[in-house]
């Protein structure tokens, strides 16, 4: 019974798949902040680069690779499929269980995938710095080292609870040459104002947005760089599942079930639409995002055009949000503490192509340690999520003596979350 399945770097994709062509319907147009009415690509150039523009309002199905991006992703992709005979077997389970494995990144996650093309981007539009916000820090590294290796400067706001939960996330990024400020900082104005109202304010990843674009806007040689929810963020990651769709052949079998964590929706994305055509075709194939309770976006969030920062700078989009000034609490998971999800996701979700479900810290916890007992690899409190959604789908699997085919994304390692481990083994975590 094979374990693993390698390909090699000539199956690098060469193109990236945009899901919009095959929506039931066209995506709502963002809305202009002041006169509520819908705006076009012009009002993303203050932020974005040109080329990146054009992508984030592409409707062509297949989008070319940069060679020069095409290189960089080489240096660790394309990354491993597993089947994970072991947590089959520990749950008496007739189910195949296959996982993409993003840890393998030279930062543990699958976010260097979209930051490496965002870099290169911006690198040859002439752009001189990045400025971007990161939650659990895994964006933010990500972003540091593309930057490096184009020769950009790069600032990252960072949520001020993973800023002191995670210090490796930070040192990480200082390594590759970054400058970090703890959000809400002083660095700005918007940051300046919200720690005058809340002093001890944790952060959360709207109010870093609205740092990260303040940076952006008021210097020149200047732009943003997004870790997920936008339409070009979840076009990079398309990598992943085109991978996973090569290397389920390999295995001779079909997904049933795609299952993936969700924050802002880029890493789900970038497994699950490469396997939305399937559902045109008439294969019964379900996708599953799965979220942390006490940021329940999808699962308890409404359906409505809302702003993507709490300063209310973005332009608004249609989307799953619990509101612009949501602040969550201060779970380990800090990349899935964003009150809204990326609105091709939602829109997938409102039309129901897409499952959601949540789950509180704890037993998304007690999966991640019985996964890394049974396949060796310490997840990240992130992607525990879709490890937790996966244990139950197996166990359903077994109680109604179903076979099924499961495959979720292992979005990142969580090495340098340890300490959350402790807290988890201490009986610590709320």
């Amino acid at each position: 019974m094979q374990r693993q399945f390698l390909l090699n770097q000539n199956d690098i994709p060469t193109h990236w798949y945009n899901v919009v062509p095959d929506l039931p319907t066209h995506p709502a147009p963002p809305l202009h902040p002041g006169t509520m009415q819908p705006v076009g690509p012009e009002a993303l150039q203050a932020i974005f680069c040109n080329e990146i523009i054009e992508q984030e309002v592409s409707t062509q199905r297949w989008i070319k690779i940069p060679d020069e991006v095409r290189e960089a992703l080489a240096q660790w992709r394309p990354t491993p499929l597993y089947r994970a005979i072991r947590l089959e077997r520990a749950l008496g389970t007739p189910a195949h269980i296959y996982y993409k494995y993003e840890g393998t990144s030279p930062v543990g996650s699958h976010k260097l995938n979209s930051a490496m093309a965002q870099a290169f981007y911006n690198k040859r539009a002439g752009i001189k710095r990045l400025a971007t916000e990161t939650g659990a820090g895994q964006w933010g590294s990500a972003l540091s080292l593309a930057c490096r290796f184009f020769g950009l400067e790069c600032t990252v706001y960072m949520v001020k609870i993973s800023f002191q939960q995670k210090p490796y996330r930070k040192s990480m990024m200082q390594t590759f040459g970054a400058t970090i400020h703890a959000s809400p900082s002083c660095t700005t104005e918007f940051g300046r104002k919200v720690l005058a109202e809340t002093p001890n304010s944790l952060g959360s990843l709207g109010i870093a947005i609205s740092e990260a674009l303040e940076d952006t806007v008021t210097h020149e040689g200047v732009k943003y760089a997004l870790g997920s929810v936008t339409n070009h963020v979840l076009l990079h990651q398309t990598v992943i599942g085109q991978e996973a769709r090569a290397q389920m052949q390999m295995a001779g079998e079909s997904p049933d079930v795609v299952i993936g964590c969700v924050g802002g929706g880029s890493n789900f994305a970038g497994l699950a639409f490469p396997f939305v055509p399937d559902r045109a075709l008439g294969k019964d194939i379900r996708f599953v995002a799965v979220e942390p309770a006490s940021c329940p976006t999808l699962t308890e969030g409404e359906y409505r055009y809302d702003f993507g920062d709490t300063g209310r700078t973005t332009p608004l989009f249609k989307m799953f949000t619990l509101g612009a000034d949501f602040v969550p609490p201060g779970i380990h998971a800090g990349g899935l503490r964003y009150h809204g999800m990326a609105p091709l996701v939602s829109q997938l979700c409102d039309a129901g192509l897409i499952e959601a479900v949540s789950y509180p810290q704890l037993p998304v916890f007690e999966a991640a340690v019985q996964f890394a007992r049974e396949e060796g690899i310490i997840p990240a409190p992130e992607s525990s999520h879709a490890i937790r959604a996966v244990i139950d789908e197996a166990v359903k699997a077994k109680e109604e003596q179903e076979e099924r085919v499961i495959l979720f994304n292992l979005s990142g390692n969580g090495f340098l979350d340890l300490s959350a481990y402790d807290s988890y083994f201490a009986g610590e975590l709320a």
